[in-house]
């Protein structure tokens, strides 16, 4: 159930979606990987975060689905970059994460709207079938139960007749772990994004000072026989 790769042309524009988040100064772990830098942009003792739309159980059980999808192993997974924060604040919000750039406001509030009933029937759904299947809800469970429910809605060799609801809502939840996830430095370094190699805290100034007006500097060579580098 791990994060699967996303197209450059994605992120960039989930970076755009998340942006709206970035000037939250309530988020603990949640950092938005255009920030200047983690230890700049948040304070060093941070309150614990308050969900702003879940209930506590609902929060702890979004973080824990989050984690479940992109799980920690050789990098740090949703759970450690903070994702469950990001989800919260977007679903209050009623800032959607699909539709296109064109939408109108109302049209983004309408889908804000139609999230924030997805995220509530999804989740009491998850633990109702969870109670028919182990006889307690989601949290409660084993880990073994746990990823064996989630199996039966993420796969689909797996899925069941009864378990449409639940295969939308994870698809769902999924769709918005992936978002958050990858809008934070964690998420991009995973995916080796080179924009985060180079960083200035402000722009390098002109390197002729004695020349303000590039008089003197020798004629370049042909744009055909430059060096080159693509960002990917």
């Amino acid at each position: 159930m791990g994060g699967q790769g996303i197209e450059r042309r994605t992120i960039l524009r989930y970076i755009g979606l998340a942006s709206v988040a970035s000037t939250f100064p309530g988020f603990q772990q949640w950092t938005f990987a255009c920030s200047p830098s983690e230890a700049d942009a948040l304070p060093a003792t941070k309150p614990p975060y308050r969900p702003l739309f879940f209930s506590p159980r609902q929060f702890q059980l979004v973080d824990h689905l989050t984690g479940m999808i992109i799980p920690a192993d050789d990098t740090p997974g949703a759970r450690e970059a903070g994702v469950a924060e990001f989800i919260d604040f977007m679903v209050a919000n009623r800032a959607p994460i699909n539709g296109g750039d064109e939408m109108t406001v109302e049209a983004g509030l309408k889908l804000g709207t139609e999230a924030q009933q997805h995220f509530l029937a999804g989740l009491g759904w998850l633990d109702a079938h969870s109670h028919a299947e182990c006889g307690q809800e989601f949290l409660d469970c084993t880990a073994d139960q746990q990823s064996s429910l989630l199996s039966e809605l993420a796969y689909k060799t797996k899925f069941k007749p009864t378990t449409e609801t639940g295969r939308d809502f994870f698809q769902f939840i999924r769709d918005y772990t992936v978002v958050g996830y990858y809008t934070t430095r964690i998420g991009l370094e995973s995916l080796g994004y080179a924009g985060l190699k180079t960083f200035w805290k402000e722009a390098p100034g002109c390197t002729h000072p004695d020349d303000p007006e590039h008089a003197c500097l020798q004629e370049l060579e042909p744009a055909h026989t430059m060096p080159f580098h693509i960002v990917r």
